[in-house]
């Protein structure tokens, strides 16, 4: 690879990287292509992009970005998981993929400037996605409002059941 093609690859890597929301760093040793592809297909569903970069274009990369804090995962070979949205979906897809392919070792990430080992990144894949939890979140809203209504509609109600009653008392009588 020419100097000209590294230092494009460098330039990219870091855009990315400064843009990133999340960038989790892989060991794939031991997957072959067709794995890896099927792993690079299950990301794209989440809109996460998987790039196996070399170390050396790595670290250049990640200089001047939060990728920098870890640098000592760049050893073996390397791929990074890099979203630009959701915090949560390349975590969760990672895990997922790592139970059915222990080949594939998932090293570290840095999500906005804050490192997370691999205990925090499989506590982070166990959290609702962010459409889960706007589902929750409008559900919660609405029911205050509906629940509101309800009460307010039971006063007249309960008023009219006691006149109701009074009335069929008096008719009785």
């Amino acid at each position: 690879m020419k100097l000209d093609e590294k230092k494009k690859i460098v330039d990219e890597l870091q855009d990315k990287f400064s843009k990133s929301k999340v960038v989790i760093v892989t060991d794939y040793k031991g997957l072959d292509v067709t794995t890896i592809n099927s792993l690079r297909r299950e990301l794209r569903k989440s809109q996460v992009e998987y790039r196996v970069v070399k170390n050396t274009l790595l670290i250049r990369a990640a200089e001047n970005t939060d990728l920098a804090l870890i640098k000592e995962h760049f050893k073996g070979p390397s791929a990074v998981a890099i979203s630009y949205e959701d915090q949560v979906a390349p975590a969760k897809a990672l895990t997922d993929f790592a139970k059915d392919h222990v080949q594939l070792d998932i090293k570290a990430a840095v999500i906005e400037g804050r490192v997370l080992d691999l205990a925090a990144i499989k506590a982070l894949s166990k959290l609702p996605s962010r459409e889960e939890i706007v589902g929750q979140l409008l559900f919660v809203m609405t029911g205050v409002p509906t629940g509101l209504v309800r009460a307010l509609s039971d006063i007249p109600r309960r008023l009219l059941n006691v006149l109701d009653a009074v009335k069929n008392q008096k008719e009785a009588a």
